[in-house]
């Protein structure tokens, strides 16, 4: 239910309404399809490209309460935009509250796309009193550099760039340069299965020990969407030393991702990061894609470009994470 506030000021003809489940999934993917010309996605991006209402619909089912924290604006009965909501705790106690929202590009302008802003925070406020969570809360939100109707939005409203991500491509994974002999002595690689679970899970997680504005990542949520097929790691003996956790995407096939690619700190500038791209880059082909992506911060100090430039990616699109405080 929406509280009696949203949407009063929007114009005459549209109005807020709660999220109906799977009526809604295909109204919403031509939302995002209809606003991909103004903001320039990539339709093939594996941080934000263009759902169809089947990945809406699995996106949806994964949020608490989505009737509650998704807002569809509609205009004389169609779908013109949306807003979603969802939350997680990152590694320094911080709760971050997320919101995203879609317009159509001919509806912007309006006062519309501020309505939704302010719907958004509205709800996130009352999530935070009901969670208890006030003291280390903060409001959170997305948008693409080429997103300059959102960029400008969310700076207007106080917001803040606190971080961004890059994604690169390797466009031809038969083009890539082949796995070596290039492994120091004393190092192997291998598939992971499941007894190498919970070390994998280790050195991703330490791998982000220093970092800011990283998500919790419980073990058990590891292991509940784990992929192995395409998963690689490095041994030193019996202790695994890095890890490649590649995956090929679920609605096309033809894409890979590299999820991770972690090494242990003392392990670091030896050859080992390379090989194990390489090695899983290798299994996404023979799986059958044909292109990868992967995506970093850009504030990235281990020279990550370097690598990945190394062996064919190239810089696509950049994500900025914008902040603002609760109050």
């Amino acid at each position: 239910m929406l509280d009696g506030t949203a949407g009063q000021d929007l114009p005459v003809g549209f109005g807020f309404r709660p999220y109906r489940g799977d009526e809604d999934h295909g109204a919403m993917a031509a939302v995002r399809r209809g606003c991909a010309e103004r903001d320039r996605v990539d339709a093939q991006s594996v941080v934000e490209g263009l759902p169809t209402a089947a990945e809406i619909a699995e996106a949806s089912a994964k949020l608490e309460e989505p009737s509650k924290n998704q807002i569809l604006v509609a205009c004389d009965g169609s779908v013109v935009g949306y807003s979603t909501i969802r939350w997680w705790q990152e590694r320094d106690d911080t709760w971050l509250y997320l919101h995203r929202g879609y317009l159509l590009p001919e509806h912007r302008g309006q006062g519309i796309g501020s309505e939704m802003l302010s719907w958004a925070e509205e709800r996130i406020r009352r999530l935070v009193k009901q969670h208890g969570t006030a003291r280390t809360a903060v409001i959170g939100a997305n948008a693409m550099t080429s997103e300059q109707d959102a960029t400008a939005l969310l700076r207007a409203a106080g917001y803040r760039r606190v971080f961004s991500l890059v994604e690169l491509e390797l466009g031809d994974l038969q083009q890539m340069p082949e796995p070596g002999d290039e492994l120091p002595a004393g190092i192997r690689t291998g598939p992971i299965g499941t007894s190498h679970y919970r070390a994998a899970w280790r050195t991703v997680v330490d791998s982000y020990a220093d970092s800011g504005f990283t998500q919790r990542w419980p073990f058990q949520d590891f292991v509940d969407t784990a992929d192995p097929a395409c998963w690689r790691a490095a041994w030193n003996g019996q202790d695994m030393v890095g890890v490649a956790l590649c995956s090929i995407r679920r609605h096309d096939h033809t894409v890979g991702e590299v999820e991770e690619l972690s090494i242990r700190t003392d392990q670091r500038r030896l050859g080992i990061g390379r090989a194990l791209l390489l090695d899983g880059l290798q299994s996404l082909r023979e799986q059958g894609a044909t292109i990868a992506r992967l995506f970093t911060g850009t504030a990235n100090p281990h020279r990550s470009y370097d690598l990945y430039e190394s062996v064919g990616f190239r810089r696509q699109n950049e994500y900025v994470r914008y902040r603002k405080p609760l109050a």
